[in-house]
């Protein structure tokens, strides 16, 4: 069973960045098609970007296209969102997940492992 563990995660301006990096242990990793996730206050948890497990197939939610940019290395066991011009409304609190996709890649369904998130908060 894969464990993950995110960090990055913080205070910023809007227009600014920062990356989010997704750690996991308990082995396997290469071996899990990663995403992440963001929950703001008083919204549903929505699909921000997914990665496969090669890394060759990238997927990103409306919100996430053409500003983020996820990737990963299978030799240190991360999954990383670049997030750049932040605005407000990327406010939330973002998760990674690990699991098996085949053409559904934004359903928290296909996640069964999730780290504890990290907060982003982007000010106006």
């Amino acid at each position: 069973q894969v464990q993950l563990v995110e960090s990055g995660g913080g205070l910023v301006q809007a227009g600014g960045s920062l990356r989010l990096s997704c750690a996991a242990s308990g082995g396997g990793f290469s071996g899990y098609d990663m995403g992440w996730f963001r929950r703001a206050p008083g919204k549903e948890r929505e699909f921000v970007a997914a990665i496969s497990r090669s890394g060759v197939l990238t997927y990103y939610g409306d919100s996430a296209k053409g500003r983020f940019t996820i990737s990963r290395d299978n030799a240190k066991n991360t999954v990383s969102l670049q997030m750049n011009s932040l605005k407000p409304e990327d406010t939330a609190v973002y998760s990674c997940a690990a699991g098996h996709f085949v053409r559904i890649y934004d359903s928290p369904s296909q996640y069964p492992y999730w780290g504890q998130g990290t907060q982003v908060t982007v000010s106006s």
